[in-house]
C-alpha cells in the first residue's frame, strides 16, 4: 500500500439514532475493539488527517481526533457528508461509517488512488452505490448545499451535477472478492452472527 498522502482526510461518521441496534454502534464491541476503534486503525496508515462527524462529541473525545457536528441537523447522512467535505483541511475526503468493522485498506487505498479522477468516487457494489464509503472532492459542496437548503436529502441525487466515477463489483473483487467490506452491523442479531464469525 501507499505511503499516507497529503490531500486525503479520512472522515468518520459516527451519526445515526443506532434505534435498532437499541445503544450507540461505535461502541459495541467485535473482537476486542469497538467498532469505531476497529476503523480508525483501518483508516489510520491512509491519512494523517481523520476527523469523526458526530453530534455527540462528548462520546468520542477518548479518540483524540478532532470533531465536527452537522452544519444542517437533522438533515440525515446527506448532511454528515457536507459538513466532512466542508470540514476536511483537505482538497478530498474519504468518508466512511463507524458501524463497517470489515473495511478493506487496500479497497480504500485503491479509491484514493483514483480521486483525481472525478469529483466523487463510489463503489457500486450489487447495483447500489456505497456514498458512506467513498472519496469526494470539495467541488461537490455546491451541488450537495443546494440540495439540502431543498431538502432533497437522497444522497444521490446531487450526482447527476457532478462527475462521478462508479468502482463497479469486478474492479471491487480485486480487493475485496466477497463485498464484505460494504457489510454493516445494525442490530443485536447481526453482531451476534459476526461474533461467531457468520457474518
Amino acid at each position: 500500500m501507499n505511503n499516507t498522502v497529503q490531500d486525503v482526510t479520512v472522515a468518520i461518521m459516527a451519526g445515526g439514532k443506532s434505534s435498532r441496534m437499541g445503544r450507540n454502534k461505535s461502541f459495541v464491541e467485535l473482537g476486542g475493539k469497538t467498532m469505531i476503534e476497529h476503523v480508525r486503525d483501518t483508516v489510520a496508515p491512509l491519512s494523517k488527517n481523520q476527523i469523526i462527524i458526530t453530534n455527540e462529541p462528548d462520546h468520542y473525545q477518548a479518540l483524540q481526533l478532532p470533531m465536527f457536528s452537522d452544519l444542517y441537523p437533522d438533515h440525515g447522512p446527506l448532511a454528515g457528508i457536507y459538513t466532512a467535505v466542508y470540514q476536511a483541511p483537505t482538497q478530498y475526503t474519504l468518508i466512511v461509517a463507524t458501524d463497517m468493522p470489515w473495511l478493506n485498506p487496500n479497497l480504500l487505498n485503491h479509491l484514493i488512488q483514483l480521486r483525481n479522477e472525478a469529483d466523487v468516487i463510489i463503489p457500486r457494489w450489487q447495483k447500489f452505490p456505497e456514498p458512506l464509503h467513498a472519496v469526494y472532492s470539495k467541488s461537490v459542496l455546491p451541488a450537495i448545499k443546494a440540495n439540502l437548503d431543498q431538502k432533497k436529502l437522497k444522497i444521490t441525487q446531487f450526482f447527476d451535477q457532478v462527475s462521478v466515477r462508479f468502482i463497479e463489483r469486478e474492479e471491487i473483487e480485486q480487493f475485496d472478492k466477497n463485498g464484505r467490506s460494504f457489510s454493516n452491523i445494525n442490530t443485536p442479531e447481526e453482531l451476534e452472527e459476526a461474533k461467531r464469525g457468520k457474518k
